[in-house]
């Protein structure tokens, strides 16, 4: 199982970010060991003083594709969940400053934490999904797939290019504004249309 995370795929978390606004999907990879699940805690690493909070909609991929067809992305998943691409932003900056590769930003243990999924069946618009993440009671971030600048089915039929997709896989589709630090106590809640999916302390 791996993890294909979706970068910059929301306008105004681009501009946030002070990143251009990409013209073909940009995705990165974490490993299975990046995963929590069952709404585990997540414990701040040592290595890090700003880890952000970046929540996602999340497909589950179903069965294997390559150079699958946009037209037929639709039938490579059949469940959509939540979850949050934790990242650590003090050692992402610095290492864009000298030009390296920042997966020990976003792809360390723990950097993926998981909520339950839900039957895409059961939503009524799959571009028109609300999502969003309340920390200790607060709305921090909100989204819509309606913003999104590639759609899942473009998401799956790109990835699906450059890498063999495989049941069980995950794909992040990217973070809507709003992203921030998450503090040692915190209790992050993730919903999708208002259904709690995701529930989890910061230790």
């Amino acid at each position: 199982m791996k993890i294909i995370c979706i970068g910059r795929n929301y306008a105004e978390h681009a501009k946030e970010m002070n990143a251009a606004v990409p013209t073909e999907p940009v995705f990165f990879l974490k490993p299975d060991t990046a995963i929590i699940k069952d709404n585990a805690p997540f414990y701040y690493p040592d290595f890090s003083k700003e880890i952000h909070h970046e929540v996602e909609l999340v497909m589950k991929i179903n069965k294997p594709g390559k150079n699958i067809e946009p037209k037929f992305a639709h039938k490579y998943y059949d469940e959509i969940g939540i979850g949050i691409d934790f990242t650590a932003r003090d050692i992402q900056a610095k290492c864009k400053e000298k030009g390296l590769p920042w997966e020990k930003a976003k792809a360390f243990d723990g950097s993926a934490p998981i909520g339950k999924f839900i039957d895409k069946k059961n939503l009524k618009d799959l571009n028109d999904i609300n999502f969003q993440l309340t920390i200790n009671g607060k709305v921090v971030q909100k989204g819509n797939t309606k913003d999104l600048l590639f759609s899942f089915d473009t998401i799956i039929a790109y990835v699906s290019t450059f890498l063999t997709l495989k049941k069980g896989d995950l794909i992040y589709t990217g973070t809507p504004e709003g992203v921030g630090n998450v503090e040692i106590g915190d209790r992050l809640q993730a919903s999708i249309e208002n259904e709690k999916l995701l529930d989890f302390q910061i230790k």
